[in-house]
């Protein structure tokens, strides 16, 4: 399916959304984020969906917010519409979501990139919070997310000059898991996505669920979590189908139950 700002395809277990409003840089517009959001609802409700790939086309994974959509906003206009909450979709989808991030992330298309479970990054790639030099600041989670990502100094750093990260930069700072030659960029998401929804769809999404608890407790808290979520898949079918081909050395055949 596809609509004027995002082309969704089925690619056996694996989805791949692509921003394609590229007259802008795939500037993320409200239309855009509520097309991302269904489509990341429809590959969550699809049982034979296991993992996600987010990219854009052209020169931009997406170059920001919609700075024309927004100039004319009051603080009342942007208090009372709540416009990120929206983009919470990204963050809250259950299924894993591998960002490839193929040119420009920068302001809000940085934060999408981080609301994603990894960041795969084209040599091309360059991340950025600029909303400094527009008077404003992140307000979509850059400067919680990046800070979790980079640390203190970086992420100050970043947010306060307004200055791009190149992808080499975000790899060795810890915000992008790989960075690969660009025209291997989708290659590289797809093949790691087929890994990813090629495991048990209940494991793959807990285990997200628990490394996504970290940044939202204490050690011993998250740990706690963990132990729980860990034995609760003893209940499942993918458990036992799991353990019983590793013991007979042969490939498991998971059915997502």
């Amino acid at each position: 399916s596809e609509t004027p700002n995002v082309r969704a395809e089925r690619k056996g277990r694996v989805v791949l959304l692509t921003f394609v409003r590229t007259a802008s840089l795939n500037a993320l517009c409200d239309e855009l984020v509520r097309d991302l959001g269904a489509a990341l609802t429809a590959a969550e409700q699809d049982p034979s969906a296991g993992c996600i790939v987010l990219t854009g086309a052209g020169r931009a994974f997406a170059a920001g917010a919609d700075i024309k959509e927004m100039a004319p906003l009051t603080f009342a206009d942007i208090t009372t519409s709540d416009k990120f909450k929206a983009w919470q979709c990204v963050s809250e989808c259950q299924l894993p979501v591998i960002a490839a991030v193929n040119g420009f992330a920068f302001g809000g298309g940085c934060e999408v990139a981080m609301m994603c479970d990894i960041i795969l990054a084209s040599e091309k790639a360059v991340f950025g919070q600029p909303e400094i030099k527009l008077g404003i600041i992140p307000g979509a989670g850059g400067t919680q997310r990046l800070i979790r990502a980079v640390g203190k100094s970086k992420a100050m750093a970043l947010i306060l000059t307004g200055r791009n990260m190149t992808a080499e930069e975000a790899e060795k700072a810890g915000l992008a898991a790989q960075v690969v030659p660009h025209e291997e960029l989708l290659p590289t998401a797809m093949k790691m996505a087929e890994e990813i929804a090629g495991m048990g769809r209940l494991s793959t999404m807990v285990a997200k669920q628990a490394v996504n608890g970290a940044y939202e407790t204490t050690l011993q808290t998250g740990v706690q979590l963990e132990k729980r979520l860990f034995y609760s898949l003893f209940s499942t079918d993918d458990k036992r189908e799991g353990m019983e081909a590793f013991i007979s050395k042969r490939k498991p055949a998971f059915t997502h139950k």
